[in-house]
């Protein structure tokens, strides 16, 4: 009897254990994902405060101003600075763009043939020159052209060689962003062109390049901000005082002054270029979104 009085009292307490609700768990204490965020971001903001105001009491403000900032070495600089160096600066650069312009979309409508061999020398040509530095193809222009056709110069001579240079690096990657844009286009645009009668060519010319240019204005403005960088490699070609350009100009300057200043004018010179174009970059491929 009292074993089985045990059994039965023991059921009944597991009984009860298992239908009595269990009271819940009190909710952690602590700081909520929005809290640590702020917390996070507040740290950051602090140590960057701290390092810039060490960065600030550390600098010989004195010796910047008079190495990098120097307003005599600068003004010095005019009016030369913009009537030859940048002049020539852009003058190289706008060469290129349109050569490279042209021959990028010659290039890229030779990938998209169905001729075989014009497949694979675009292909090849697009490898080899995205693959070799600028530096060399502005060396083997300058360089290796004379030795290898002698008496053959450049319309333009030095003008000539850093405009193809920059041209021939530069086709070959519009050349990729063409056949981007081109492949973007709808196939029913070419369809419905050559239901209408229009042969291949006459479509791709007035109602696929059209669309596929606007497309790809991003990535050419782009192109056009590293063609004027990439300009400043026309020291390697020995140019004369009449057609320096910004770097050059600014690193001779240099020299002759024994002074940083003329860098530092030569890089803003860049920027007042290169902004404004990273800006409209921004807005173009903003408004291809919302288009998008």
């Amino acid at each position: 009897m009292d074993g089985r009085r045990a059994r039965h009292d023991t059921d009944a307490h597991l009984l009860i254990m298992t239908t009595t609700p269990t009271t819940a768990e009190p909710a952690r204490s602590g700081l909520s994902p929005r809290q640590r965020r702020r917390i996070s971001l507040g740290i950051q903001y602090a140590v960057f405060v701290l390092v810039l105001v060490g960065v600030i009491l550390l600098a010989d403000w004195p010796k910047i101003f008079e190495n990098f900032l120097n307003g005599k070495v600068a003004a010095g600089m005019f009016p030369t600075l913009f009537t030859v160096a940048l002049k020539n600066t852009l003058i190289f650069t706008v060469a290129g763009y349109v050569i490279g312009f042209l021959l990028g979309l010659v290039l890229a409508l030779m990938r998209l043939s169905s001729v075989t061999p014009y497949r694979v020398v675009a292909l090849v040509y697009i490898e080899v020159f995205r693959g070799l530095p600028a530096l060399i193809i502005f060396l083997l222009l300058g360089f290796g052209l004379p030795i290898a056709f002698p008496g053959f110069k450049l319309p333009g001579d030095v003008y000539g060689t850093v405009a193809l240079a920059l041209g021939l690096v530069a086709a070959a990657y519009m050349a990729e962003s063409f056949r981007a844009g081109i492949q973007a286009v709808p196939k029913g645009q070419m369809e419905a062109a050559r239901s209408l009668g229009m042969k291949p060519g006459r479509a791709m010319l007035s109602i696929i390049l059209p669309q596929a240019i606007r497309i790809v204005i991003p990535p050419l403005t782009n192109e056009l901000i590293l063609l004027f960088k990439d300009s400043s490699l026309v020291f390697t070609l020995g140019v004369t005082a009449a057609t320096t350009e910004l770097t050059k100009f600014g690193s001779d300057t240099t020299i002759d002054q024994a002074n940083s200043t003329p860098l530092i004018v030569a890089g803003a010179t860049y920027l007042l270029i290169t902004i404004p174009l990273g800006f409209v970059v921004r807005r173009l491929e903003a408004r291809q979104g919302r288009k998008r």
